[in-house]
């Protein structure tokens, strides 16, 4: 009896285990992260509903939070869902819940469909319209435009489905705001131009089984040594984006700073990554999200909104 009972708990944690991975809870992480800068700016700066301060509601907080988040795991389960028949054929994700049988495929529709609904509907009812609508967009984008189509037919995709990662800083700020402004913006610049080396890398890694999979990701497309250009290109144009909010006074000389020093780590690995004769540096993926996170918290210490 103790026997059948462990195991059925070891079960049901697995199971809950493979509904969590299924959620991509590191790009949910992301997506928390970049909401709430946006939040902190919007409640730096004021405007319409801001307060003024920069010391943010901490109901309206959880709530930006909640619905965000829940919508964003929600669209990762759809992306799993659609992708499903892909994964099967890569080694890297061919272990998946969905690919391997531990998840029902009607199972994760209805999970995917479900926290979507529930976080559009705490964003409509507890934060205002403009946030709600925006992360509606962002869904959109990813699971349809991006998941549902653009992926499987043009090396393109990626900057479709970067502009869906970059809309949580917009949604943070509206939620406090309840508008949208130019400081706003330019973090949505920022994410945008971050997301193609961040992804780009990755795909280099994966590129034959992306090839063997039948998507034309960038490296599959257009070979090794052009998609390492990009990424040198896209970090270029990254860098100096990456001064505005203290060009527009939104930060001080703290985040200059750290703009100047971590951006200039990532154009050095991004050159030296290029003249190399390495085909893909997992080094350099792990290195974007380090500069992300490093960016972003030095102007929400920083900010002078």
């Amino acid at each position: 009896m103790r026997s059948y009972a462990l195991d059925k708990a070891v079960t049901q944690r697995s199971l809950l285990a493979d509904y969590l991975v299924l959620a991509k809870p590191g790009i949910v992480g992301l997506v928390l992260v970049s909401t709430l800068t946006g939040m902190y700016l919007g409640g730096a700066g004021g405007g319409a509903g801001g307060g003024g301060g920069a010391v943010l509601d901490m109901s309206l907080l959880f709530w930006t939070l909640a619905g965000v988040g829940l919508s964003t795991a929600g669209a990762c389960v759809l992306n799993n869902f659609l992708d499903r028949d892909i994964d099967s054929l890569m080694e890297r994700t061919s272990q998946r819940a969905l690919p391997s049988g531990s998840i029902p495929p009607a199972n994760a529709l209805v999970a995917g469909t479900v926290l979507p609904a529930l976080g559009l509907s705490i964003l409509v009812t507890r934060v205002n319209l403009v946030t709600a609508a925006l992360t509606f967009a962002a869904v959109i984008t990813y699971v349809v435009l991006y998941g549902m189509f653009l992926k499987r037919t043009t090396h393109h995709a990626n900057q479709v489905g970067g502009i869906a990662g970059a809309l949580p800083p917009l949604m943070g700020y509206a939620a406090v705001t309840g508008t949208l402004t130019v400081e706003a913006l330019v973090l949505f610049a920022i994410v945008t131009l971050w997301q193609q080396p961040h992804a780009l890398s990755l795909a280099l890694k994966y590129r034959d089984q992306y090839r063997g999979a039948g998507i034309p990701a960038v490296p599959v497309v257009k070979g090794v040594h052009s998609t390492k250009k990009k990424i040198l290109a896209y970090t270029a144009a990254l860098v100096p984006a990456s001064f505005l909010p203290w060009a527009l006074e939104m930060a001080g000389s703290l985040y200059l700073a750290a703009a100047l020093a971590s951006g200039a780590v990532y154009l050095g690995l991004g050159v030296r990554f290029l003249i190399s004769r390495r085909d893909h540096s997992m080094f350099l993926f792990f290195y974007s999200v380090i500069y992300l996170t490093v960016l972003f918290t030095a102007l929400v210490v920083d900010m002078r909104v």
